[in-house]
């Protein structure tokens, strides 16, 4: 089997010993929610949604625009990923444009939570960015310190996000799931950049369509039927 470095380089050998050690670890996380728990949970969703329906042609508008903004934030964090290990000159670019979409998911939520919700979502979700972006540069230099403080980071961001989204509306959002959610994304996050740096493509790509279809059909919908079911008299 191909592999990403050469076994004579000593810098090669660490970069290659803290991605194996960070692919066991996601290979873990994977095992443990997913696809388990994601499959559960969209399809739990997509029955939901199949079943009811959509009453107005505001729900209907809402629902599309939510998985849109994430569809944006799947596809982007995934470009961002392959440029970011490839060295590409964009890189900086892409993930500006990815920020830039955790504005846009900020401000859907304000006609609802208000402009300081809105804010401090899209104050988390640009953390969540720049904390995968930690994670994937200390993975690719093979800096393990470095590393195991950036997964730390990521997954407290992440635990942050899903408290902040409970706390919000805690009867269609129960911590719990909200937390399985997150975990999903973020092990789905690490284990494409594990996959990208070991240039395990086919593998990469396989998790793509199960990581996209997270984003929209787990993340996306249970955000907008959620804050639908909150607030029904704004989708009349």
């Amino acid at each position: 089997m191909r592999t990403i470095f050469s076994s004579a380089s000593p810098r090669a050998l660490a970069v290659a010993a803290v991605v194996g050690t960070l692919a066991a670890l996601i290979a873990v996380g994977l095992a443990n929610s997913f696809p388990a728990a994601a499959a559960s949970a969209d399809t739990t969703a997509t029955a939901a949604s199949m079943s009811k329906g959509f009453e107005t042609s505001k729900m209907l508008a809402f629902h599309d625009k939510m998985r849109s903004l994430w569809q944006v934030h799947g596809t982007f964090t995934e470009r961002a990923i392959v440029d970011a290990v490839g060295g590409l000159p964009d890189t900086p670019e892409v993930i500006a444009h990815l920020q830039r979409n955790q504005v846009d998911i900020g401000n859907a939520v304000k006609p609802y939570y208000g402009a300081k919700a809105g804010h401090e979502l899209t104050k988390l979700l640009h953390r969540h960015i720049s904390d995968a972006v930690s994670c994937v540069v200390a993975a690719k230099a093979g800096e393990t310190t470095k590393l195991r403080a950036a997964e730390n980071a990521f997954y407290a961001n992440g635990n942050q996000i899903a408290s902040f989204l409970h706390s919000a509306n805690p009867h269609n959002w129960s911590l719990k799931a909200m937390r399985t959610m997150m975990r999903i994304h973020l092990n789905q996050v690490l284990g494409l950049a594990v996959d990208q740096i070991k240039r395990h493509y086919n593998a990469a790509i396989k998790l793509y369509g199960a990581y996209i279809n997270h984003l929209q059909i787990g993340m996306a919908d249970m955000l907008s039927d959620g804050i639908m079911k909150q607030f029904p008299a704004k989708f009349r």
